[in-house]
């Protein structure tokens, strides 16, 4: 390629870049929608907390896990047999998770609320004759204390609101105490909407949901502290303009809105397929990822600049005052 062609292609390039607009969407004003989808949200999740409850596993309550050779690569259809099969003798409520282990899958990990002998002796006999299993197949069949118990609850706990602390101090620092605000209650939307998901679902809350917990702190914030960034940078280039910082808002998302869903997309394709190709282990700790930066996407775009736009607004009105 020769100079003039060079010249040529940046030319086009330069008349590209010349003539791009972002894509202008008028999140303000369209900040009641936002929050009646989030006030909807979060309903749901109360309402869904005191009827349906959580399904715990037996990491936080302790129960009992059964492992069985199956002597066959099970498929999906065959766990969900064995989960009928299990809830059938000891009752539908009793069951937490019934998976799939081991390479290739040929073995089968129960895990019950506290059943006595007698009854894991009944789940042993109506596998065996379905199965053709026999005593050697039995892997495990024991009661088991919580490996979680209160105190790693409590320290999960006491590590999200020491995070949360920390990020609204840097943050402060780095913008004002109204932006950290807004951002720790969007942090805390996404865990509520991970928590939601648990419990209509009635998935089991096992201990890698602790580690997603923490990770989706990480993740959600990284995407909001970019648009933020966008607001002072743009807060500097109008000052003296008399902008409203409400158009301010618009603006930032408006340029940092295909750079947040790119961002977004590539993740949660790469957590589908781990999802979908995983295993089990895998899995339960890539759900609550899925939901978790699919929320920290709506609660950036259309929650963190509304929060900040509203407490902004609030102080300059009582200033005014």
């Amino acid at each position: 390629m020769n100079n003039a062609e060079k010249n040529k292609n940046i030319d086009a390039i330069n008349n590209i870049n010349k003539n791009y607009r972002p894509v202008s969407v008028d999140f303000v004003a369209k900040r009641w929608v936002f929050l009646i989808i989030a006030c909807a949200v979060f309903v749901t999740g109360m309402v869904s907390f005191f009827v349906r409850g959580f399904n715990w596993d037996i990491d936080f309550v302790g129960g009992t896990i059964m492992e069985y050779n199956i002597g066959r690569d099970l498929t999906l259809s065959d766990r969900d047999d064995i989960e009928n099969l299990v809830k059938e003798v000891i009752g539908a409520d009793m069951v937490s998770s019934v998976v799939r282990s081991g390479t290739p899958a040929q073995q089968v990990v129960i895990k019950t609320k506290e059943i006595d002998s007698g009854k894991r002796d009944a789940v042993f006999e109506i596998l065996a004759e379905k199965y053709d299993l026999t005593k050697d197949d039995i892997y495990s069949a024991n009661n088991v204390n919580p490996t979680v118990g209160e105190a790693l609850t409590r320290s999960t706990v006491l590590s999200v609101v020491i995070a949360s602390v920390l990020m609204l101090i840097y943050i402060t620092f780095r913008f004002d105490f109204k932006s950290g605000l807004s951002t720790v209650i969007c942090l805390l939307f996404d865990l509520f909407v991970m928590l939601t998901v648990y419990s209509l679902l009635q998935i089991s809350m096992n201990i890698a949901v602790i580690a997603a917990f923490l990770t989706i702190l990480g993740y959600s914030i990284n995407a909001t502290i970019i648009i933020f960034d966008r607001v002072r940078e743009n807060m500097k280039l109008k000052r003296g303009t008399g902008t409203k910082f409400a158009e301010i808002i618009n603006l930032s998302l408006s340029q940092t809105l295909a750079r947040s869903f790119n961002t977004t997309i590539t993740t949660f394709l790469t957590l589908i397929m781990l999802f979908i190709l995983g295993v089990p282990s895998i899995r339960t700790f890539v759900l609550p990822l899925i939901v978790g930066i699919t929320s920290g996407l709506f609660s950036s775009l259309c929650l963190s600049g509304q929060l900040w736009n509203f407490l902004k607004g609030s102080e300059d009105k009582a200033k005014a005052k």
